[in-house]
């Protein structure tokens, strides 16, 4: 008895979770990443990937999965970033920048924030007005009030949210299968659609934005945080442990977010026929054009995934806010100011009649602004043995990852110089 006690107080935070069996000690491992992968299935995902099938069909499948690839990457190092240096990204630029920097970078990724608010409240006041003909503005409070459900998981743990969170990605992934099967779709022409090539102006500038907007600010800042916050390691055996258990996670949640953006463009390729409806381009159309070419219940699902989206990522983006201002600052704010400061923009575009899809990707814009602020310490930050010990990355991951930093960067210069020039 004395011996069980003794290796029961002496065993790691790893080796406990590890005690409760192969299959829970393997799951225990997964969960940041499922809160990471809400941001790749945004309401703004919806409109660009079902825009990308509606004007060309399957030509820009390639683009979705080597997004989904460059996506897989970034993730993987912002998850061993937290779990190597026990900081988050925000804490680390607070520690090692001066102090000019940091504000400056505090500054941007509030912004962020907001602006990813904007786009997921917005989101989800449409699904509303869609299932249940709410108007945009009251759509908007009722969204932004029942983030607070899904935020309180947070008090009973972060399992509580992580799998809150899974729970609601899986309710995405769901509704865009049952679609994906009812519409259709043909096989054959998605395998083609692998092949890189394009067509014209218009479908380079569609494949720029669904590749530049594959990198989402205020994931790297929650999810360096969540590895951190997860379990300590003992030695550098157990920190590779827990890396590989990160990395089967990314897998795992990406593959899921990138099967989802690929069934958009495929449900919209069938269902659209390489043109679609009046006003595909937007969620509204997108959802009439569901409903006249596969059925009430696709429209149905759509929206269903829509509000769910909507709910997750306004969610997490709050969570971010947290993070920001904690890691940046090393300060604080009551949840409840902060969900109003963050909501209030939101409310304002919805207020004034904006319209939602245009809000959508203006909010992207903000967003684009933000992504070398995110990506590029991540991947300094990461190639340095004195931070990441044993897991440093090897020098052609850095290669690697310093090409994604520099075309995700290109990219979004580039869409950002095509809205100035309008």
């Amino acid at each position: 008895m004395v011996t069980k006690q003794l290796t029961a107080s002496t065993a790691t935070p790893l080796q406990t979770a590890r005690a409760r069996g192969r299959v829970r000690g393997r799951l225990i491992l997964l969960g940041p990443a499922f809160v990471a992968a809400v941001a790749y299935v945004d309401p703004g995902n919806f409109a660009t990937n079902s825009a990308a099938g509606a004007r060309y069909g399957y030509l820009l499948v390639w683009v979705v999965v080597v997004a989904n690839l460059m996506a897989m990457l970034v993730q993987t190092l912002t998850a061993k970033l937290g779990l190597a240096t026990g900081r988050s990204l925000p804490e680390l630029c607070r520690e090692r920048l001066p102090r000019p920097v940091n504000r400056m970078m505090w500054v941007q990724a509030e912004l962020v924030a907001m602006a990813t608010d904007l786009a997921e409240v917005i989101g989800g006041a449409v699904a509303l007005y869609l299932l249940f003909g709410i108007p945009l503005l009251p759509g908007g409070i009722i969204i932004g009030a029942a983030a607070f459900a899904v935020l309180a998981l947070r008090s009973r743990g972060f399992r509580a949210f992580e799998i809150g969170i899974a729970v609601l990605l899986g309710v995405i992934v769901l509704a865009f299968a049952a679609n994906l099967l009812a519409s259709g779709s043909d096989p054959g022409s998605a395998v083609a659609g692998l092949v890189p090539r394009l067509q014209g102006t218009d479908s380079v500038l569609l494949a720029a934005g669904i590749l530049g907007a594959t990198v989402m600010p205020h994931v790297i800042y929650v999810h360096s945080a969540l590895t951190r916050d997860r379990i300590p390691a003992a030695d550098d055996t157990e920190r590779r442990t827990l890396f590989r258990g990160q990395r089967a996670d990314v897998l795992l949640a990406l593959t899921a977010a990138g099967a989802v953006n690929l069934a958009m463009l495929l449900i919209a390729a069938a269902s659209f026929r390489g043109g679609g409806p009046a006003g595909a381009d937007s969620l509204e159309g997108v959802h009439a054009g569901l409903g006249q070419t596969i059925g009430t219940a696709a429209a149905f699902g759509f929206a269903i995934a829509l509000l769910v989206s909507g709910l997750a990522s306004t969610s997490v983006g709050t969570y971010a806010g947290e993070v920001i201002m904690e890691g940046f600052l090393r300060r604080r704010i009551p949840l409840l100011l902060r969900r109003l400061v963050t909501l209030l923009p939101a409310l304002a575009v919805l207020a004034i009649g904006l319209d939602p899809t245009r809000a959508l990707v203006l909010s992207q814009v903000i967003l684009s602004f933000g992504i070398p602020f995110a990506l590029i310490p991540v991947v300094a930050f990461t190639r340095r043995r004195d931070l990441m010990g044993n897991l440093v990355n090897h020098p052609l991951t850095t290669a690697a990852a310093s090409l994604v930093a520099v075309l995700v960067v290109a990219l979004n210069a580039f869409l950002l110089r095509q809205v100035v020039a309008g």
